[in-house]
């Protein structure tokens, strides 16, 4: 059953300090999240590892061919474009990078559809270049709340500020008001996850 929230993160340089401050203390979220890091293959157990310690979500590495639950944050795995059928069955797939990365958040992004029954938030947080701009433009398109980080927060303004330079985020905030909003999109999930 897919689950009715689903919020895509995207980052980069800084990325792993931000994202902590972000998902610190977050309870299990009725929804789930995918989480897309540029960064090398031999930080992913450690970033997921880190993550379960702080967040009341479970987090794992995304598996291909798994279906998407509620109260659950996916990390796309390094080397590996993610993209979503149907807004909840995760696709891994080898292939070109883009904007010089993969994975790429903007090809994680683009594959999110439009269905009303599926509420989506988008994020940009900290890093350099613009991976996630053109994506960020196309959750909007689809119905979904977009926020970038802060320049003042951010360790990397180039991605959240070319998202906004594209005219499609919703709000710039620290990642403590990312946190509440999160939160506050998704609601919380009582009893089992699985």
């Amino acid at each position: 059953m897919k689950p009715y929230k689903l919020v895509v993160i995207g980052a980069s340089a800084g990325g792993p300090r931000i994202i902590k401050e972000v998902l610190d203390g977050t309870p299990r979220l009725n929804g789930a999240v995918i989480l897309v890091q540029h960064m090398p293959k031999f930080v992913n157990k450690a970033l997921c590892e880190s993550l379960e310690k702080i967040s009341d979500s479970n987090v794992k590495i995304a598996e291909h061919g798994e279906e998407l639950s509620s109260g659950c944050i996916y990390i796309a795995p390094s080397e590996l474009h993610l993209t979503l059928t149907d807004d909840y069955r995760i696709n891994l797939s080898k292939g070109e990078k883009v904007h010089f990365v993969c994975p790429s958040i903007d090809v994680t992004m683009k594959s999110v559809k439009e269905d009303d029954s599926i509420s989506k938030m988008g994020i940009i947080l900290t890093g350099m270049g613009k991976d996630g701009a053109e994506g960020l433009c196309h959750m909007k398109s689809v119905g979904a709340v977009t926020i970038a980080q802060d320049e003042k927060t951010s360790i990397v303004y180039g991605m959240p500020k070319e998202a906004i330079k594209a005219g499609c985020v919703d709000y710039q905030l620290s990642p403590d008001e990312i946190r509440n909003k999160i939160i506050a999109f998704t609601g919380l999930l009582k009893g089992r996850v699985f």
